[in-house]
């Protein structure tokens, strides 16, 4: 059996499969985020949830043969690596198990560990791939100064945009009329008060604003709809990033796939416009509607890392049962 955690900024998702191809339990906690719930907390969410999802399959740890932890800002540290890699020593048989960034969980889940990139859009955004046994990362820098086309992204352009329209910088379009609402706010100027006292530096709790962005795209606002463009460019302009550094050749397809909440909420308006965004760099990129989730992807991960990884009539037969 192997156990996937894909740790994330606003939840941590796990899974738990065996050799032949059965999903054998799920379970979903809070985030993983040691920058924001701290080492600790990260430990405690690890210490309860695993027993979680083994107790949901009626399986003690001894069982397992092998675990994958993929954690937010994993490798953005190096200071930090031991304590993180020790975050699972409780739950976890010592030996059975690796940590890594939550990158690869994406990566391994979308396009089920074959070559190819895969980039992430969710509370953060980052994009990894595979080539031929070399890997490269793409962004995910952190949300002051990088995790373009991400949620939180999306939603500080949003609030960019509204001041601008307050301010008369831009015509002022229905996002204006939508954010007032959600805020229910008396006056424009109270919206400081909002993100900078209330909200604070919780970036899941911003990144939900882009919700709110969405809607207002889908009824045809023209403003918003034009911040998932952007988005989709910065997205692309990733994917193009990493296939470089995998060293495809010119006329050699380029799979790739994607995941998290940006594309799992507004999909419908992200989607075509990366589509279009990936076909004007002129590479051959196939784009490819994920495999697995990222949960399950961590699971397969961790069979590879055992040096079992699933069969392809295993794989097929999780994809008809998940």
């Amino acid at each position: 059996m192997y156990l996937g955690v894909d740790g994330g900024g606003t939840k941590t998702a796990l899974a738990l499969v065996d050799a032949d191809g059965r999903l054998l339990a799920r379970h979903q906690t809070r985030a993983a985020h040691y920058i924001a719930s701290g080492l600790d907390g990260v430990r405690e969410m690890l210490n309860a949830a695993v027993p979680a999802v083994l107790a949901e399959a009626g399986v003690s740890a001894v069982r397992l043969e092998f675990a994958f932890f993929g954690l937010p800002s994993y490798g953005e540290d190096s200071a930090l690596l031991d304590v993180l890699n020790a975050l699972p020593a409780a739950c976890v048989p010592a030996g059975r198990y690796r940590c890594g960034n939550d990158m690869v969980c994406g990566w391994a889940g979308s396009l089920g560990g074959g070559d190819g990139i895969s980039v992430v859009a969710g509370t953060g955004s980052i994009c990894y791939g595979e080539h031929g046994g070399v890997s490269a990362r793409c962004g995910g820098w952190g949300e002051i100064f990088s995790d373009e086309g991400s949620a939180y992204w999306i939603a500080c352009r949003a609030l960019n945009l509204y001041s601008r329209m307050s301010d008369g910088r831009v015509s002022r379009g229905p996002l204006h009329a939508r954010i007032n609402e959600h805020f229910k706010l008396a006056h424009d100027l109270d919206l400081c008060a909002r993100i900078y006292e209330e909200s604070g530096a919780d970036r899941a709790r911003l990144a939900q604003l882009s919700k709110l962005v969405y809607e207002s795209a889908r009824s045809g606002d023209q403003q918003a709809a034009e911040l998932f463009r952007e988005a989709a460019e910065e997205l692309a302009a990733l994917v193009e990033a990493t296939r470089a550094r995998l060293d495809f050749g010119p006329a050699e397809p380029v799979p790739v796939s994607y995941s998290g909440g940006v594309f799992g909420n507004a999909g419908a308006l992200l989607l075509p416009r990366f589509a279009a965004a990936l076909e004007a760099r002129g590479a051959r990129y196939e784009l490819r509607q994920p495999r697995f989730p990222p949960d399950i992807g961590a699971a397969l991960y961790a069979a590879r890392c055992s040096g079992r990884p699933l069969s392809d009539a295993a794989l097929e037969r999780l994809r008809a049962r998940e």
